[in-house]
């Protein structure tokens, strides 16, 4: 701590920074969303249902992080406005400010947010690997950790006396988002692993050129989730030390989660499953997709993808 500053005033300092930073985040979210539902809605082809269904669920993300902004503006409003002539001081109410039913709003919104950005990264590795055995742990955590420590916190937080970033609440916050950033990690290094080791493949088989649509999304998803693990592993430390500074990098976290998210919607998971069905007819010991069986039978391990829309370069064909 600064000489002559008390916590209180650093929290406070961190609390403003956090959400003008966050305002501005919103504002971009606002712009990938909207670039999102115009591709989504727009282009034609046979994922008519898919792209519905990203675009409800992208549209039910932008709901979550509206809710969370609007709480957090709120609650400023609060602390800086209407408690600035508080005898005590801004800081002395500052317990009675999250004590509030419209924080706990924003911590649900937040909950929900971070359960349905799990849930989808589920999806990407099942689809990729083909198996529901590998996601196996990843659900177990999701749904007997994420969920019920979720309840948890909700539950404490709401609690007369509940403040996130004190007491019961801030145990259970801890240990909340370590899983949910631990998982985050473990499933994007699943899902690259497995776009990274089909790429490989390809490039054997085919060269360079046909193997660079899988590095693109390795690319792409990395983007979109590197930057959310690196801001939960800082908020996780701050928070764990009990810094002040912690409720910064709680604004940033969240923010870059959904960025991630809605950014990466759509586009990624039609690839993925475009580029499995791709890779499994030049890999002999793959398993068929899912649902394609009978259609695949006919010729397995001998079609190609060089006239695979992925691919602009078609016209011949590679034998075994």
């Amino acid at each position: 701590m600064m000489p002559g500053v008390s916590d209180g005033e650093i929290f406070q300092n961190a609390l403003y920074v956090g959400i003008n930073l966050q305002d501005i985040l919103y504002g971009v979210e606002l712009v990938l969303y909207f670039w999102t539902i115009h591709s989504l809605l727009t282009q034609q082809g046979e994922h008519k249902k898919s792209d519905m269904f990203y675009a409800i669920f992208s549209t039910v993300i932008l709901l979550m992080i509206t809710i969370w902004v609007f709480t957090q503006a709120i609650l400023g409003e609060k602390m800086w406005l209407l408690d600035a002539d508080s005898p005590n001081g801004r800081d002395a109410n500052r317990s009675a400010d999250f004590e509030v039913w419209y924080v706990d709003l924003g911590t649900t919104a937040i909950a929900v947010t971070q359960l349905m950005t799990d849930a989808l990264m589920i999806h990407r590795c099942r689809m990729l690997w083909n198996s529901y055995r590998v996601i196996i742990v990843p659900s177990i955590l999701w749904v007997g950790t994420l969920e019920v420590l979720g309840i948890l916190l909700i539950w404490a937080t709401s609690t007369y006396g509940g403040n996130f970033f004190q007491g019961v609440a801030s145990q259970l916050g801890l240990a909340y988002y370590t899983v949910s950033v631990f998982l985050t990690a473990m499933l994007t290094w699943m899902i690259c692993y497995r776009l990274v080791r089909h790429g490989r493949k390809i490039k054997e088989d085919l060269g360079s050129e046909y193997a660079s649509p899988y590095f693109a999304i390795v690319a792409l998803v990395v983007e979109s989730m590197f930057p959310c693990t690196l801001s939960g592993i800082a908020f996780l430390i701050s928070f764990g030390l009990r810094s002040q500074q912690s409720v910064f990098f709680s604004f940033v976290f969240v923010m870059m989660m959904v960025r991630g998210l809605i950014s990466s919607l759509g586009g990624v998971d039609r690839q993925l499953t475009a580029l499995m069905h791709v890779a499994v007819y030049i890999t002999p010991n793959a398993d068929p997709p899912r649902g394609n069986e009978e259609s695949m039978d006919e010729g397995y391990g001998q079609a190609t993808p060089l006239d695979h829309p992925l691919f602009s370069s078609g016209g011949h064909h590679v034998r075994d």
